[in-house]
């Protein structure tokens, strides 16, 4: 391993460069093994110690050709622990520790079966750009990121161009921010540079707190260098001299490799005074999140690393002209900021040559849900939903039905099968009632009731919400109080048309971001659900069997006759012979559910439970 020097000049980064690429590691090959949290939650750690172990027994001169090393996540989390074998691209699923001598064998003699990225569905029908490292190098080894075209974006930026030029590169890439809203990354960055202020800022927005979402954490995890470099970029476009990396607490994982790749950075002479000689002094700290939802809002977030409570503000006046400690500032998410060395290194117009014209790119999306194949997905901007879910994502789980699939997180609007060829971009998500957000994408089958989701996000909000303005701290409880009442069986006529009103005055009056999207699951989900709302309130009946007893259980012909759900009744409502079709005593029947999941051959479906 070669030592790190401090560099003081471009030609200093360039030499040092070239001894990374010609040390010999690249013809060394490589067994990563995944311990992304996903896969470290599997039992990676096992694998990664059994392996080294095992390499440990064996012949020094062999030993020397191997190299096994934890990597980052590898995106199919449910299949962990994932492991990878360089530069063949071998990747093998669900590995074990007893699983380490055979694979070694495999590193070091061939594997006939060969199983490759591109045999795979769910990789080989994505387009990794953000994500095309990781996996492949260890995310705290800042000589891996160099010898994977790290920091040449930093060199070709302080080298060859000026902020003005920076600026009108990401600009012209019509780079949008990943983190929700979709705003222009190159309209905030030329307004701050504008600024005749002598003290500005740059922000990383890691406070990742949709529920299902871990898009941002993965790659603060597996390429936190990616993140770092396009910070530094941003740095010298806007002329600022500090940066902060706003992570949730709840990232332990995130927080040490980000701190390692900031140490390794400083020591290299990459972060401090007089960037490589360039006169440029830019430096970085991490400051942690307490795990409030709201600070993933802008105001809010600076408010917080002030050391104050995270409560957002009117934008009345822009964070480019007001920020942080009152000085310019731009805020962009995790995501946003891996994209800027792309942008630099390649061009806008290698940006721009995938994606829409409004949206262009490629945007990563955590997959979750009733789907088979669930993880990080990265595709070009305008795939369709359709292409996702079922040419990557393997379709619904257990060859059920699909019902719905929702975007943006809590904010974000629930869409139904006849969405399903809309292209996932900015616009066109919105335009159907939901967005884009930093991309968690739920699907749901027909076995979800979407009265019970609405109620279920807008909980969610309840307890998030800063409870600063009126219209979000009344007006979101009264949601909850509403759609708790109708998925419990009290529902009245007119709380539906209550719901919706209530909705559309709240994404009119509320302060911040949270407050105006809140509405969205409620809103798209009377507009393409109604009818299950009408049938909560109408005939207390809930046609997924979600919501307790507002359903019986009904067991069709294809029954046979196992008595799984007649041992799990807690009432007894199921009585049947082996082998015969069961039948359900309706009178008794409390709606539970716990035996829809149970039956093999999926013969108990929700009916309307017997008027009294």
């Amino acid at each position: 391993m070669m030592e790190t020097p401090k560099l003081l000049s471009l030609d200093a980064l360039r030499e040092y460069r070239r001894g990374v690429i010609s040390d010999g590691m690249d013809k060394v090959t490589g067994i990563w093994v995944c311990c992304g949290t996903g896969c470290l939650a599997w039992g990676s750690a096992g694998v990664l110690e059994a392996i080294k172990k095992h390499i440990g027994t064996i012949s020094a001169d062999i030993a020397v050709g191997v190299r096994c090393e934890a990597g980052g996540c590898h995106g199919q989390c449910e299949r962990g622990p994932i492991v990878e074998i360089t530069p063949h691209g071998w990747v093998y699923h669900k590995t074990r520790p007893q699983d380490a001598e055979k694979l070694v064998r495999f590193a070091l003699e061939g594997d006939p079966a060969s199983p490759t990225e591109d045999k795979n569905p769910f990789t080989a029908k994505q387009e990794k750009r953000v994500l095309s490292r990781m996996g492949k190098m260890s995310p705290t080894s800042i000589t891996d990121y160099i010898r994977n075209d790290g920091y040449e974006a930093l060199e070709k930026a302080l080298g060859e161009m000026s902020p003005e030029e920076i600026c009108r590169a990401v600009s012209s890439s019509g780079l949008r921010g990943r983190g929700g809203g979709g705003f222009k990354t190159g309209t905030k960055w030329e307004a701050c540079r504008r600024s005749k202020s002598g003290v500005k800022y740059v922000l990383v927005n890691g406070d990742e707190g949709d529920p299902g979402a871990f898009m941002d954490r993965s790659l603060m995890e597996g390429d936190p260098h990616s993140v770092i470099e396009g910070l530094i970029i941003g740095g010298y476009a806007m002329e600022a001299s500090d940066g902060y990396i706003y992570v949730r607490n709840e990232y332990p994982q995130a927080i040490k490799h980000l701190q390692k790749a900031i140490d390794d950075a400083r020591e290299l002479g990459l972060l401090g005074e007089n960037i490589l000689g360039t006169g440029f002094d830019f430096d970085i700290a991490i400051c942690r999140g307490g795990g409030a939802f709201v600070c993933g809002e802008s105001t809010a977030l600076m408010a917080s690393i002030e050391g104050r409570a995270g409560t957002p503000r009117v934008k009345y006046i822009r964070s480019t002209e007001r920020g942080l400690w009152d000085k310019p500032t731009v805020l962009n998410n995790v995501e946003t900021w891996a994209n800027v060395p792309l942008i630099v290194r390649n061009g806008a117009e290698w940006f721009r040559d995938i994606g829409t014209e409004g949206s262009p790119g490629t945007k990563i999306f955590a997959l979750v849900g009733k789907v088979e194949n669930t993880g990080l997905v990265e595709v070009p901007m305008g795939t369709t939903l359709r292409r996702v879910i079922y040419d990557i994502g393997g379709g619904i789980k257990k060859k059920r039905s699909f019902k719905a699939v929702q975007t943006g997180g809590p904010s974000g609007g629930c869409l139904p099968e006849s969405a399903l060829d809309i292209g996932i971009d900015f616009d066109s998500l919105t335009a159907a009632g939901s967005m884009m957000g930093s991309g968690g994408m739920i699907v749901m089958d027909d076995r979800t009731c979407m009265v019970d989701v609405a109620r279920y996000f807008i909980d969610f909000l309840v307890g998030e919400s800063c409870g600063k303005c009126v219209p979000c701290r009344e007006g979101v409880k009264k949601m909850s109080l509403i759609l708790n009442d109708i998925t419990a069986g009290r529902g009245v006529q007119g709380d539906v048309e209550t719901l919706g009103e209530m909705a559309r005055s709240l994404a009119d009056t509320a302060l911040c971001g949270l407050g105006q999207s809140a509405p969205n699951p409620v809103l798209s989900t009377i507009k393409y659900f109604r009818e299950e709302y009408d049938e909560h309130v109408r005939d207390g009946f809930c046609r997924a069997g979600v919501c307790r007893g507002m359903f019986a259980a009904g067991i069709s012909e294809s029954c046979v006759g196992c008595g799984v759900c007649r041992k799990s009744c807690p009432v007894s409502a199921i009585n049947g012979e082996v082998k015969r079709r069961h039948m359900v005593d309706k009178s008794r029947c409390i709606g539970c559910g716990s035996c829809f999941d149970l039956c093999p051959a999926r013969a108990i479906t929700p009916e309307r439970r017997p008027q009294k």
